[in-house]
């Protein structure tokens, strides 16, 4: 009956979605990856559920239907908001490397880099997963109804089935060799080893048997037990094995951290601190372009396009140089966010240039030593902005119970060292490997919340956080707008302009200010909400499969 529910509830979302991607309502709101997902965190909120309860079930639901690119085999990391505090909680489920990680581990016999494929579909690219552990400690800490509740749909959709989204029937095309993998090739190919189609009903009977078991026991049960010996067999017995141990898994602690906070014209934007780079990053770019009053012009006008995309650039130089597990290596965070630095940085750039290339800064303080996203808002004014991730489309492509594992190590540098000097995301043990996730939330002055937002999408996930957060702030676009401006990105490369957009027609124009620039698809992967007087609304990314909806 549950899944009846949820799969007519889904289909009128995403119909409702094609016609208006943004949906105003008084108290709560949902905008998530999957119809199914959100309408399974709108019944935990209808229930009296909180914005945490709420994630969990859209966490869950989202590891059924959208299994590539998220479940609880990853790791995420949370942003909470108290609607009557007005306190902000930062949870970090990243996962680590095992004891047995090493600096040379993604390097071959001749000390050269491995190949992308070779790393990621690999048992040495798994590490710890953190996703339970910190939903575990969130729901604890924010959680109003029963933990085991909160599976109920999750379990109904795997066991009963679903119909096979069009981008998870998208990327079971894309990759090759997945089907080699037993436990992908018999739920989502055929016979023939063909990939199964759009719209094709599919069931997942171990997962919905493993959530179960998490639902009744909670996450203990996943990280001590059967459970823990076979994701540990399965890494270490890999073609490429990997070292996870029973130790890593039982040792596992998730984070509390304290948000990046940081003005913004009128308001205060809040973000993740490191491990992931996405809030520093975040912070940088709109301090670099807050003088320049973006607010002024068109969305994406040649000014505004060619100014991102140098402020990016300029982020991205000190996140590769500095940022990394504060654990292991001394992040300057208070430099890299004073405004002297950023006012000598932002020197470098002008509204009619480019500044070619542009190495990192030297900051205050300092001294010589992928995925998916919700947004949700229940009845007390409470939020979440939750990313949650495997990494790479179907992780290390090594599935346990009906879940797949992660291959977050590769976000580690390959390399140990460049020229004699150590990389600050260099692989360790139990280090936490660099991210570019950022969710965000937006306060007023008097730190009453105004939006909540975040991404999919890789490195590419902090350029989009910021171009719907300008969008919404400077050029006040509703939320579903804001997250369906084309792109501009740049994060380590050439300026990317998204293809098939009115935007890909200024790419001769940003090539004359000096910018080498690429015309390409972009994945998207945005999810957020925004108040709108006493109510709110949402958006999801139109490139994507998602929806929002609110009561």
């Amino acid at each position: 009956m549950m899944l009846r529910r949820l799969l007519a509830a889904g289909a009128v979302l995403l119909a409702a979605c094609r016609v208006q991607a943004s949906l105003a309502a008084p108290q709560t709101m949902v905008a998530a990856a999957h119809p199914l997902a959100v309408e399974a965190g709108l019944e935990v909120l209808r229930r009296g559920g909180s914005a945490v309860d709420a994630a969990i079930a859209v966490q869950m639901v989202l590891g059924v239907v959208e299994p590539h690119a998220s479940g609880i085999g990853g790791g995420g990391f949370l942003l909470h908001y108290d609607g009557t505090t007005r306190a902000i909680a930062v949870y970090d489920g990243r996962e680590t490397a095992p004891a047995g990680a090493t600096p040379t581990m993604f390097l071959d016999r001749d000390g050269k880099s491995l190949g992308y494929s070779e790393a990621v579909a690999s048992g040495i690219s798994v590490g710890v997963p953190g996703a339970l552990a910190m939903l575990e400690l969130a729901h604890r800490e924010h959680g109003k109804l029963a933990w085991r509740e909160l599976f109920e749909p999750a379990i109904a959709v795997a066991r009963d089935g679903f119909a096979m989204p069009p981008r998870l029937a998208t990327w079971l095309r894309r990759i090759p060799g997945l089907s080699e993998e037993p436990g992908i090739r018999a739920l989502y190919f055929n016979v023939d080893g063909s990939p199964r189609k759009q719209g094709e009903r599919i069931a997942n009977p171990g997962l919905a048997e493993t959530m179960r078991l998490i639902a009744d026991r909670g996450a203990d049960v996943f990280y001590r037990g059967a459970i823990a010996v076979e994701m540990v067999e399965r890494v270490r017995g890999h073609a490429r094995p990997g070292t996870l141990s029973l130790a890593d898994l039982a040792g596992y602690r998730p984070i509390r951290r304290e948000a990046l906070c940081a003005p913004y014209r009128v308001w205060v934007v809040c973000g993740m601190p490191p491990p992931s780079s996405g809030g520093i990053a975040t912070l940088q770019v709109l301090a670099l372009l807050e003088p320049f009053e973006l607010w002024r012009d068109v969305p994406n006008d040649m000014r505004a396009v060619h100014l991102i995309a140098e402020a990016s650039r300029l982020a991205f130089a000190d996140r590769e140089r500095y940022v990394a597990d504060p654990a292991f290596v001394k992040v300057p965070i208070e430099g890299l966010l004073s405004p002297a630095y950023l006012g000598e940085r932002r020197k470098l750039m002008s509204p009619d240039r480019g500044m070619g290339e542009v190495g990192p800064g030297v900051p205050p303080g300092y001294v010589e030593r992928g995925t998916s996203h919700m947004s949700i808002v229940d009845r007390w004014g409470n939020a979440v902005a939750f990313t949650t991730t495997i990494e790479a489309p179907f992780g290390a492509q090594i599935m346990v119970r009906g879940f797949l594992l992660n291959n977050e190590l590769t976000d580690f540098s390959s390399l140990p060292e460049v020229d004699g000097r150590a990389i600050a995301n260099r692989v360790e043990p139990g280090k936490r490997p660099r991210s570019s996730m950022s969710p965000t939330l937006v306060l007023d002055r008097g730190k009453v919340l105004v939006a909540a937002v975040g991404s999919a999408g890789g490195s590419r996930i902090i350029g989009d956080t910021i171009h719907a957060l300008i969008g919404m702030l400077d050029w006040n676009l509703p939320v579903s707008a804001a997250i369906a401006l084309p792109r501009v990105i740049r994060a380590n490369g050439p300026t990317e302009l998204e293809r098939g957009t009115p935007l890909a027609d200024q790419a001769d124009g940003l090539r004359a200010l000096g910018h080498q620039v690429q015309v390409r698809v972009h994945e998207g992967g945005l999810a957020g909400i925004r108040r709108v007087g006493d109510g709110w609304e949402g958006g999801a990314d139109p490139r994507r499969d998602g929806v929002a909806r609110g009561e």
